[in-house]
């Protein structure tokens, strides 16, 4: 598990494509990261993340707070 301003994300390893995948949990939206070791897959995550909280007010929207059921 990763963790970055209160959100989490889990990552696993795709043998096949030599990459670490993840996917920040607990949002409506869908917000992944990926990285071929485990310093960039972190370097990732926390970009995914500022983008995401970038991005949200730009479509008129407030990010999801990571500790609400919506």
């Amino acid at each position: 598990m990763l963790q970055y301003k209160a959100y989490t994300g889990h990552a696993d390893y795709d043998e096949e494509a030599g990459l670490l995948h993840g996917e920040v949990l607990g949002l409506r939206d869908v917000v992944t990261f990926q990285g071929t070791s485990v310093k960039e897959l972190k370097r990732a995550f926390q970009e995914s993340i500022d983008d995401y909280l970038e991005f949200c007010p730009e479509r008129g929207e407030e990010p999801d707070d990571p500790f609400s059921d919506w």
